[in-house]
């Protein structure tokens, strides 16, 4: 509990996020979503139909106060890239100009429901693996999956993949992945993301982004999907070339039965973008996977004001 109350607390352009996100939603959640980030409960909260609204706002909120703080609340600070894992590829293509807060609040507050539907649907979850590379992982998998529904989902850092898909399945892989003397943790969350269990959920998401209005970024926004910053192009299959736009909308349909290749993104951005990074509220995992990543680029967590 307690999410976003600190920068609320030390900035009025954060509480004014805050206040917007309350009249955009009412009290679809249950109530209004500032009482929830603030007040919990906190087993509401970490239901992820409601988790990834309340993140989501954070973490614009956050960005508010530290351009106001910083100089630029009269206009956008310089940015020349932005990321987001899962969730936050949302944050960051609001902040690049590409979709309005109200829009990308509606998106997540939808993306968060389907999911959590989707969740509910079949028994699932999710396992990380620490100290396995990709044909590691991938190698349990295989051996776990039997007749169910298993695929790796994040790799989020080297040495660092979830694997996601059917209870039964990531449980015999809990077990297989220790006999490989890998350490395997399960993970606290409502189902299989990033898998093809979430098929229902990417084709609500997809009516919901056909009606969504979404500019061209003004800086490079890297995907989830790809590790690579969206783009327009040639059609797949010889089809028609698509935008930019068009390619983001698939691209954040794609993100939720795709894996997400986080540690391959911020490489990329190692290796192209020249500045500083800094990661938003809440938490400060990002910064922790950016060291197991390239330990030669420090991060800047904002998880409070100070």
């Amino acid at each position: 509990m307690g999410m976003g109350k600190a920068w609320v607390e030390a900035s009025p352009e954060a509480r004014a996020v805050f206040d917007e996100a309350d009249r955009t939603l009412g009290t679809r959640l249950g109530a209004p979503l500032s009482k929830l980030c603030f007040e919990g409960p906190v087993e509401t909260l970490n239901r992820t139909d409601v988790s990834q609204p309340a993140i989501f706002v954070t973490s614009v909120a956050c960005w508010k106060g530290i351009i106001a703080k910083t100089g630029h609340g009269n206009g956008e600070a310089p940015l020349v890239a932005a990321a987001g894992l899962s969730l936050g590829e949302y944050t960051a293509l609001h902040l690049a100009g590409a979709i309005s807060f109200k829009d990308a609040l509606e998106l997540v507050t939808l993306r968060g429901r389907a999911m959590q539907d989707a969740a509910e649907a079949a028994p699932s979850g999710m396992l990380a693996l620490i100290g396995a590379d990709e044909a590691q992982a991938q190698a349990v998998c295989d051996e776990a999956r039997g007749a169910d529904v298993l695929v790796c989902a994040n790799f989020n850092a080297p040495g660092q993949v979830v694997l996601s898909g059917i209870k039964a399945a990531v449980e015999r892989a809990n077990g297989i992945a220790t006999q490989k003397g890998l350490r395997a943790a399960p993970l606290p969350v409502a189902g299989a993301f990033h898998s093809p269990l979430m098929a229902p959920a990417a084709d609500r998401l997809r009516e919901a982004l056909g009606k969504t209005s979404i500019r061209e970024p003004r800086c490079p926004v890297v995907s989830n999907v790809t590790a690579q910053p969206h783009t327009g192009g040639a059609g797949s299959g010889g089809g028609p070339a698509r935008t930019m736009v068009d390619s983001i909308r698939a691209a954040l349909v794609s993100q939720l039965t795709s894996p997400v290749r986080w540690a391959q993104s911020c490489q990329w951005m190692a290796a192209n973008i020249k500045g500083e990074y800094h990661e938003l509220a809440p938490g400060v995992t990002l910064a922790g996977l950016m060291r197991r990543i390239d330990r030669s680029l420090k991060v800047t967590s904002h998880d409070k004001p100070d």
